[in-house]
């Protein structure tokens, strides 16, 4: 019985934490839309698993990009946050959509993920602005 129980408590977690999650891809804050990347390209995967960011959009301009915790071995990791943190600032949606932005060489993963990232932030933007 307590067996029982203690799947059902996790079944119901489960399935509250991932509503709440999806409830929170994009919200507004002083006229900035934040999308988190977390539940959203979940699947999109650095050498060491996934890699969630924020992509702060003001007036359909790309203001800033944040990098979230991840398993990414720290020296890859900031070796490829340094090199595209600032790559999308101040573009417009549909100019950042079409770059072609150039990883960090010796942290090709990582900076795949991040460039996925921030296109599947940028597409859930525009369809759901």
């Amino acid at each position: 019985m307590k067996k029982i129980v203690a799947v059902a408590i996790m079944a119901f977690a489960t399935i509250t934490l991932t509503s709440a999650d999806k409830g929170l891809v994009m919200v507004k804050e002083k006229g900035v839309y934040v999308i988190n990347t977390t539940t959203l390209a979940q699947d999109v995967m650095g050498y060491e698993g996934p890699t969630p960011l924020k992509v702060y959009v003001k007036k359909n301009k790309i203001e800033k990009i944040e990098f979230l915790p991840n398993q990414e071995t720290p020296k890859y990791w900031n070796a490829a946050k340094k090199h595209l943190a600032e790559k999308w600032n101040g573009k417009s949606v549909k100019e950042a959509k079409t770059m072609e932005v150039d990883g960090r060489t010796g942290a090709t993963f990582s900076s795949d993920a991040v460039k996925e990232n921030v296109k599947r932030a940028l597409d859930y933007y525009e369809k759901n602005k």
